[in-house]
């Protein structure tokens, strides 16, 4: 082994959890770091370009595609070794925590292990517009798109039943937020004939019912009796989608220590859109928006859990870089 093989051996070793997430141990560390190497001089020039026209960042990000992406890349593709089927990889990440990206890089690095893949967003399902605009003359609280019941579950369903069993073609749902100004509808479809592995995200996926009684002892925004009753019927809503989860294989969850960086980071978000003359919301308008979600599905009660049941955790710092990496313990999360 040469000494930049060495050097790079000895820094993955360092950093225990993150070793142990991707299964690095000092008996197996020379072929991986081999194996890394390899595939990262193979990658490179695509991934330039990737960071270049995609991310526009004139540096390329090597540091997290050596530490992160690759080897999370390699973890998947051994995942999808040890079934026969495809893989149903699910990521559970909030506004901000880098899914797009995530699924982007992934996808493209799959590519040169050999396997073919199909992303697919929990927003991808929505309902119709003309159906969002029945249930909101049911449920006015469901004025916004995202919560549980705004999806159409029996067509999410059968995508991923469709994908598993190897149909081709398969029509991939596809969500245009832009249309009815902004409300949103759905978009033409996507035909693919083939994916080993599907990428799915969402910023709920794999999140399961929890004990009612819970409400009562709710964190900020569920003060009134209004908001738990609110949180109560999402949670109620939440065991329409066990089925959904069912299908996902393994779950990586992006969580954000403190979940109320979602919220700075919209605000951010809209200052810069602003800046640049485009419209935006004021802060008064965010911390509405936001808190009807955290109403809905609270991170503290309903991501939390998942830190243990999931596969693996990917920390998220306050500046959206990646942080600590460790796993879950990979029990059955339903």
């Amino acid at each position: 082994m040469d000494k930049i093989a060495l050097s790079l051996s000895t820094l993955a070793l360092q950093d225990q959890q993150r070793a142990q997430a991707f299964g690095i141990t000092t008996e197996n560390i020379n072929p991986i770091i081999d194996f890394r190497l390899q595939l990262f001089k193979a990658i490179y020039p695509d991934f330039v370009k990737f960071c270049q026209q995609k991310l526009k960042l004139e540096t390329a990000l090597n540091e997290t595609l050596w530490d992160l992406w690759l080897p999370l890349a390699i973890q998947i593709a051994d995942w999808r070794k040890q079934q026969m089927q495809p893989l149903i990889q699910g990521f559970l990440g909030g506004q901000g925590t880098g899914k797009t990206t995530l699924t982007a890089i992934l996808t493209l690095i799959l590519s040169h292990l050999g396997y073919s893949t199909v992303s697919l967003s929990l927003d991808d399902l929505y309902l119709t517009y003309t159906n969002r605009q029945v249930l909101q003359s049911q449920d006015p609280r469901l004025a916004r798109r995202g919560p549980p019941g705004t999806h159409d579950l029996k067509l999410g369903l059968q995508v991923l039943t469709q994908l598993k069993q190897n149909h081709s073609p398969v029509n991939i749902p596809r969500f245009d937020k832009s249309l009815w100004n902004g409300a949103g509808d759905r978009a033409q479809s996507e035909a693919i004939s083939k994916a080993d592995i599907v990428l799915f995200e969402g910023w709920f996926v794999g999140a399961r019912p929890i004990d009612p009684a819970l409400f009562e002892t709710a964190p900020a925004p569920i003060l009134t009796e209004l908001d738990r009753a609110f949180a109560h019927d999402m949670n109620t809503r939440l065991r329409d989608y066990l089925p959904l989860w069912q299908q996902v294989d393994r779950l990586i969850v992006l969580h954000v220590p403190d979940y109320r960086l979602s919220k700075q980071w919209r605000k951010q978000a809209e200052h810069q859109m602003i800046a640049q003359g485009k419209p935006g919301m004021s802060d008064a308008e965010i911390d509405e928006f936001v808190e009807y979600f955290w109403r809905s599905l609270h991170p503290e009660l309903f991501i939390t859990p998942l830190i243990q049941a999931c596969d693996l955790v990917i920390e998220i710092n306050a500046d959206h870089s990646p942080g600590s990496v460790y796993r879950g313990t990979g029990d059955d999360f339903f």
